[in-house]
């Protein structure tokens, strides 16, 4: 099977159990919301919270998928950048334990941390520093590690960064890489659409976009905004939350239907989507059982708190889907 390579902002996720949302209060922090934080404001969180429940993981959307496609069966890399610290340790390290290499660069400043406050009544508020993942540059890519893959997959939270970007789809195509991208987030598109729109055209095979996303690029809904996808890249996905998904190749629409989950947690689901998919289309299975594998293992996360499933998932999922 062909190998994947991954680049995104390499963060470790810390999920913390409240007894009661006082904390909340006390770091200044909105319930349910999502606050950019700095390194002093990290360290004074996480010296108060270092005695609560709590369960830490790999984190960053790429590296979530990069996870699934090595849980996949899948022979993956990952490029990102960490702190010389125990949380840049500790991401090496499970990216090893979990079979992906590992090409990290290392700083002195922190490693990221997206902290998750769970409430009691299970509402998640979040507290996200990006440390050294947001320090990344073009100069620090080694272009020979994209001589040892086949396929690139770009996190579309480093869309910000024009030259990071241009030189990956640089080494990427000199080397004969497929290269996937995901939207990252709405806001995001908005602010670099004419980026983005020469990226795909020029760069892009696969792109994969939620209905927010799709709009934000293209002023259109569902499957118009579907079309507008595919006359930039060859692939081009639009998820659709409890919908299903569609997918638009060589000018081919396929709907793919949800699978029934209980929704407890969305993090991850659209992460682990472009694995399943993305491995789908790695074994030359048809769009239809590419769609299956993705909204399979993405009506799993919904049902796990976290970006991740566990080993039991795992076992039970995989003869499923493999």
């Amino acid at each position: 099977m062909k190998k994947v390579l991954g680049i995104g902002n390499a963060l470790v996720d810390v999920i913390v159990k409240l007894e009661n949302d006082d904390l909340l209060t006390q770091f200044g922090l909105e319930k349910g919301g999502m606050e950019m934080i700095d390194a002093q404001r990290k360290r004074i969180i996480h010296k108060n919270i270092k005695n609560l429940p709590q369960t830490s993981a790999t984190g960053g959307s790429c590296s979530n998928t990069i996870h699934g496609l090595a849980r996949l069966g899948v022979d993956a890399g990952y490029i990102g950048k960490v702190g010389n610290d125990d949380a840049g340790h500790f991401f090496q390290d499970e990216m090893k334990r979990y079979n992906v290499t590992p090409h990290l660069m290392t700083s002195d400043i922190d490693t990221g941390i997206a902290t998750t406050f769970m409430s009691p009544d299970a509402e998640r508020s979040f507290a996200t520093y990006l440390g050294a993942a947001a320090t990344m540059i073009d100069e620090e890519i080694d272009p020979e590690i994209f001589k040892n893959y086949d396929f690139l997959y770009i996190e579309g939270y480093l869309i910000f960064n024009h030259d990071l970007i241009l030189k990956l789809c640089h080494h990427a195509k000199e080397n004969g890489l497929q290269v996937a991208m995901d939207f990252g987030s709405f806001n995001m598109v908005d602010e670099h659409r004419a980026f983005l729109e020469d990226i795909l055209e020029k760069n892009v095979d696969i792109i994969f976009a939620n209905e927010e996303e799709a709009k934000a690029f293209t002023g259109k809904e569902r499957a118009e905004a579907l079309d507008t996808l595919s006359q930039y890249c060859p692939i081009a996905v639009v998820k659709l939350g409890k919908d299903g998904s569609m997918v638009k190749v060589h000018g081919k629409i396929t709907e793919i239907p949800p699978y029934e989950a209980q929704r407890i947690d969305t993090n991850g689901a659209g992460d682990i989507y472009a694995s399943g998919f993305i491995y789908g289309l790695l074994k030359e299975y048809d769009i239809e059982r590419c769609g299956y594998i993705a909204t399979r293992l993405s009506a799993a996360i919904i049902e796990t708190i976290g970006a991740k499933l566990t080993d039991a998932q795992w076992k039970m999922l995989l003869p499923e889907v493999l």
